[in-house]
């Protein structure tokens, strides 16, 4: 087994809200991206959730959080593709993607939670013929990657402009910035067949085993054999990690009931898809990182994200984070990025003080 070097460290978070006052959930979140970013944390990722107290819409959030944050990258993990229209989304990505200076990280999975509550609603009318799955991901990559619609002589005209019709914005390296959340070994390889970073979590799908780490390393062994030539892509690392050491006693008692209260789902596979389920690590720093480097899984990636619970507070969060940040990430061989943001080298260069 080899020794942890992580070399790029993100967080997860649900951007949770109350149901009388969404917007000061909201806020708090937008809060702790800009957090995050002061920690030297490399990314920020948002959930997108339906019918739920969370974000509908990551484009849009991520467009907000790209005007308070200056050098994080920003994702989202992951938008369900059977609520999208192709085309429409990989507008309103590239546009986030502009606006951000490039920083989007775009984050996908097949199907439609609630499909029988919100089918018709975002079909406006019988959705069960319409593919849910990877053909409508590889419509969204088709878009961003800029390509003109009609034929070479098809133009449009707009007031003061004549030109040839294809996605706006176009956000060119956009398109090198995809990922899939992959839990299967069918979905990880399509991933790979089609030059997608992937994104694997707390939650895989159990084939030949009920063994969590054996099946999360065959995900792993399965992508890098089948990735084509060309590109390099990417592989980042979802973990469930809540340390002790900067909370008060109240907060660690919550936190050990979070955990027991998930604890038995990652005893055995769950349901008839046979769902496995990491187990959380919570605990001290010091008992974090035993788990950590003894966890082969970790040992085969550069990218840690950091999945913070559902429903825990602000001031959780912040601590959480903190506490990775200063005596775990740095264990593991993470050092944060130094280098100056976009707006800090504009200001320099025009003599002011950055």
């Amino acid at each position: 087994m080899g020794t942890p070097a992580i070399s790029s460290l993100a967080f997860l978070t649900p951007g949770n809200f109350a149901d009388d006052d969404p917007y000061t959930g909201l806020e708090e979140t937008l809060q702790l991206f800009e957090y995050g970013e002061q920690l030297g944390y490399d990314g920020a990722w948002i959930r997108q959730r339906h019918l739920e107290h969370g974000v509908g819409s990551a484009a849009v959030f991520l467009a907000a959080a790209g005007q308070r944050t200056e050098r994080v990258e920003l994702g989202t993990a992951v938008i369900p593709i059977g609520y999208e229209s192709p085309f429409r989304l990989a507008e309103d990505l590239a546009l986030a993607d502009v606006l951000s200076r490039g920083r989007l990280q775009a984050g996908f999975s097949t199907g439609m939670p609630h499909a029988e509550l919100l089918g018709d609603l975002v079909y406006d009318g019988d959705w069960r013929g319409f593919d849910l799955s990877y053909g409508r991901i590889a419509r969204v990559v088709d878009h961003l990657r800029g390509d003109y619609l009609g034929t070479p002589d098809t133009v449009i005209h707009s007031p003061g402009n004549t030109q040839r019709p294809r996605l706006q914005p176009h956000s060119p390296g956009l398109v090198d910035r995809v990922w899939y959340g992959g839990g299967s070994l069918r979905s990880v390889r399509w991933a790979a067949e089609h030059g997608l970073n992937l994104l694997t979590g707390n939650i895989v799908t159990g084939e030949a085993t009920d063994d969590f780490t054996t099946a999360q390393l065959a995900l792993l062994s399965a992508y890098g054999r089948t990735l084509a030539g060309g590109r390099p892509t990417r592989v980042a690392l979802g973990r469930v990690i809540v340390p002790f050491d900067g909370a008060d006693l109240s907060t660690r008692a919550r936190y050990r009931a979070y955990a027991a209260a998930r604890h038995a789902r990652t005893l055995a596979p769950q349901g008839p898809e046979r769902t496995l389920f990491a187990s959380d690590v919570v605990g001290t720093a010091d008992q974090i990182l035993e788990q950590l480097t003894a966890d082969p899984v970790v040992a085969s990636v550069s990218e840690l994200r950091l999945e913070l619970p559902y429903e825990f507070r602000r001031a959780d969060y912040e601590q959480i984070l903190h506490d990775v940040r200063h005596l775990i990430a740095p264990e593991l061989g993470w050092r944060p990025d130094t280098t100056p943001s976009p707006r800090e080298d504009a200001v320099t260069a025009s003599g002011g003080r950055a």
